[in-house]
């Protein structure tokens, strides 16, 4: 009996990680501390970065909503993902929507408080993230274009929530912003045109529905070749250092996307495109450590001292 318990709850617990993208949560805690430590705030030493109670209070107030994002998202799409990702849907269902519901409320009550604690502007940025993760959810989702460029900006903007704290403009964020923008928004429209079956059944408006799988295969190879304005600004910045033979790489792994694309006709080539991005977008992720090589050899001392 107990092992019957317990066997419960580890699938519930694994439940609950599929409903929150444990994966992207994590990445996200990794994109946040490394970019605090090498970009937001290079000058400090990786110790103070680490042990800042408030930068900590952001990243979790970070995890919260974001996490409670996805729970909604998970709400919302269920008869969709019934469709398109039945094993998943299968994994989710070991959690009741009630259940998933009250978590919802939790988390984003939680991620308030700890913005709270950090000062009202950071509890009023995460209020607006909290507000902008259901608006859309519930009703700019109906709107392709709209909805793509408003889930395009809510993926990007946990991430600089770190910006905001640490009051860092430089244009080469900026630039770096304009290039995960971009792909993230292709990242999107594979993800739709993945799920074009689920969304045709259930009458949901998705990108590929409204403007047709051709359209949106244009549209997104267009966006991939945007991509090459930030990379060539960013190449004029000597500070990213090493970092400039990810974009190299990134550029080689677009260019080949973009050709594939074109040809792609099948829900399998669409995941396994949309799978390179999040893999490329995870060692970028991990290539912010080589934005200035000096800094590297800079913290490592100090950790020794």
């Amino acid at each position: 009996m107990t092992s019957f318990k317990l066997k419960r709850v580890i699938f519930k617990f694994f439940s609950l990680l599929s409903v929150i993208r444990g994966y992207n949560i994590l990445v996200l805690v990794f994109a946040q501390y490394l970019a605090a430590i090498f970009i937001f705030s290079p000058k400090k030493s990786a110790r103070n970065i680490v042990l800042d109670v408030d930068l900590f209070l952001i990243v979790l107030a970070s995890v919260c909503v974001v996490a409670a994002g996805y729970i909604i998202n998970n709400f919302y799409d269920v008869k969709v993902d019934k469709i398109n990702r039945p094993l998943k849907t299968n994994i989710d269902n070991y959690v009741k929507q009630s259940t998933k519901l009250t978590l919802y409320f939790v988390l984003n009550a939680l991620g308030f408080l700890f913005g709270l604690l950090i000062s009202v502007k950071a509890a009023l940025f995460f209020s607006v993230y909290i507000f902008g993760i259901w608006f859309y959810s519930h009703k700019l989702k109906k709107y392709p274009l709209i909805g793509l460029i408003v889930v395009t900006t809510l993926t990007l903007l946990p991430f600089f929530a770190v910006f905001v704290y640490f009051k860092n403009f430089s244009k080469i964020i900026f630039v770096h912003a304009i290039f995960l923008f971009l792909v993230l928004m292709v990242r999107e429209l594979l993800k739709d045109l993945q799920n074009l079956k689920g969304a045709i059944v259930n009458n949901y408006d998705s990108f590929p529905v409204v403007y047709g799988e051709k359209r949106t295969k244009q549209f997104s190879i267009f966006l991939l070749l945007l991509t090459l304005i930030p990379v060539i600004v960013l190449f004029n910045y000597p500070a990213i250092s090493y970092m400039k033979y990810y974009f190299y790489f990134a550029l080689i792994v677009l260019v080949f996307l973009g050709t594939y694309l074109w040809s792609s006709t099948n829900t399998n080539q669409y995941r396994l495109m949309h799978n390179v991005l999040k893999v490329l977008l995870l060692i970028g992720v991990f290539s912010l450590i080589f934005i200035d090589t000096s800094l590297i050899v800079e913290k490592v001392i100090e950790r020794l001292n």
